[in-house]
């Protein structure tokens, strides 16, 4: 089996189960996994997919500049330069993005802030960060509708193998040293952005009232 194959068959497996989830809300989200280095290339969604389903044109290769690396009339994701970005600037093997409810209003929350912090919860630990207290900063950027644009700004927050980026009102995305490592913080951020939102829904409910005795 030619390592293009198994590529598709992980990144399948991994958009199957976002797609239980229903993380791919009105074909929404783009998902690729690297294949070669030499040339380089990389699977990649194809544009306008359905995601829910598993056919035979859910994914395209492409080149080091998202360009399809062979005849095809499929068309990669509108957003393919930022997984462009993302495999030129770090040693990832998968990258991730996916809108959610919890994502959207979490970037909007703090959209003005450029950042939402994470402090104490054990899901950080998806993170590699296991210190006692441990904190994690997730960047918010602008939702540019120029993609070149997008993927400049975008690209300014990726400086290791692995971590998350919130686009404002628009989704998040994620990258990791491969496909397991990439779906294991998807799925943190996503518990720690539906943690604050209960949690800030919890702090605006009024104190019980108490019997003075």
């Amino acid at each position: 089996m030619s390592l293009e194959v198994l590529r598709w068959n992980e990144l399948a497996d991994i958009k199957d189960e976002l797609a239980q989830r229903d993380w791919f809300m009105g074909t929404s989200g783009n998902l690729s996994i690297k294949v070669d280095e030499d040339p380089f290339t990389f699977l990649v969604t194809a544009s306008g997919k359905d995601k829910r389903k598993r056919t035979a044109e859910d994914f395209l290769l492409v080149d080091c500049k998202g360009r399809p690396a062979g005849e095809t009339s499929l068309r990669p994701s509108a957003e393919t330069l930022l997984h462009v970005e993302v495999y030129n600037l770090t040693n990832a093997g998968c990258c991730l993005h996916v809108h959610t409810v919890e994502n959207n209003v979490i970037s909007e929350i703090y959209g003005d802030e450029g950042k939402v912090v994470f402090k104490g919860q054990e899901l950080i630990k998806a993170f590699g960060k296991w210190e006692q207290d441990a904190e994690l900063t997730i960047p918010i950027i602008y939702n540019s509708a120029d993609i070149p644009t997008l993927a400049r700004d975008f690209a300014v927050h990726l400086k290791d193998e692995w971590g998350a980026v919130l686009i404002r009102n628009h989704g998040i995305t994620v990258w990791g040293r491969n496909g397991f490592e990439a779906k294991k913080i998807l799925e943190a951020c996503e518990f720690l952005f539906r943690y604050e939102l209960l949690l800030s829904q919890y702090k605006s409910l009024p104190k019980p009232y108490q019997t003075v005795k």
